[in-house]
């Protein structure tokens, strides 16, 4: 039978709280570079060349290519075309015609005053026209410069002196105190703080409902006239002579 050492009261046990000795590594903290691949590689180490392997190119469904619908003019190399001088004929070219001075546009005899020396001559001309709005100053324009006052021009002028208003500040109406005054205050209503009395207002008329429409009179009535319930003498109306629609009597003359 063995002997047991004895290793003090320790035991192991979980700890109550996350240790650094539970973990080998800094964990996601840090992100290093790789040393390898081509996408992302450390830029303190050297990157060898990366190569990729291409797949195989699609077939294409249906082909693209234009086929035989161009025709190729034969005569047309590749140094241009194969083909004969060629001439064409074209209409008669319209000129532009300018107006030019013909030999009677001049006068000779009107450049002696030019060509050889001449005295001087003058002419007499009207008299210009002025403008309908002046812009000259006249007279009245000009003011001459004030002899007194403190804005004398070229001399030295006397003291100046201007007589101002009262002030209000620190007069014997100035408020000191800044307080209202007894008219500053307005009388408060007995009904507002007592019992209010009743109060009655006055009315117009009230107007009975009615029919508002016109009704006839005692004057709008022809009792006279009246012959439904009454009996009518016969009424004699007096027509027209002839009729228009009787035939009229002709009597032939010889």
């Amino acid at each position: 039978m063995t002997e047991e050492v004895w290793v003090g009261s320790w035991r192991p046990h979980r700890p109550r709280g996350p240790i650094m000795a539970l973990y080998s590594s800094p964990g996601p903290k840090y992100l290093i570079p790789p040393t390898t691949g081509f996408v992302k590689h450390t830029p303190t180490k050297l990157r060898a060349p990366a190569y990729s392997f291409r797949g195989a190119p699609l077939l294409l469904a249906e082909n693209c290519s234009p086929g035989p619908r161009y025709s190729v003019n034969p005569k047309v190399l590749r140094t241009g075309k194969d083909l004969g001088p060629a001439f064409s004929i074209l209409g008669r070219y319209h000129t532009k015609t300018t107006m030019t001075p013909g030999p009677g546009d001049y006068f000779p005899e009107k450049s002696t005053k030019y060509v050889f020396d001449s005295a001087p001559s003058h002419s007499i001309s009207a008299r210009t026209r002025t403008f309908r709005v002046d812009s000259t100053p006249g007279p009245a324009a000009y003011m001459l410069p004030m002899m007194m006052g403190p804005q004398t021009v070229g001399k030295a002028s006397q003291p100046s002196y201007s007589i101002k208003g009262r002030s209000k500040l620190g007069g014997f109406s100035d408020d000191l105190h800044k307080t209202p005054g007894p008219a500053a205050y307005h009388q408060t209503d007995v009904q507002v703080t007592k019992f209010k009395a009743p109060q009655y207002t006055i009315a117009a008329r009230v107007m009975p409902p009615g029919d508002k429409t016109l009704k006839p009179g005692p004057g709008a009535h022809s009792p006279e006239k009246v012959t439904v319930t009454k009996p009518c003498a016969p009424i004699v109306t007096f027509g027209i002579k002839h009729s228009d629609y009787m035939t009229p009597l002709i009597l032939q003359v010889d």
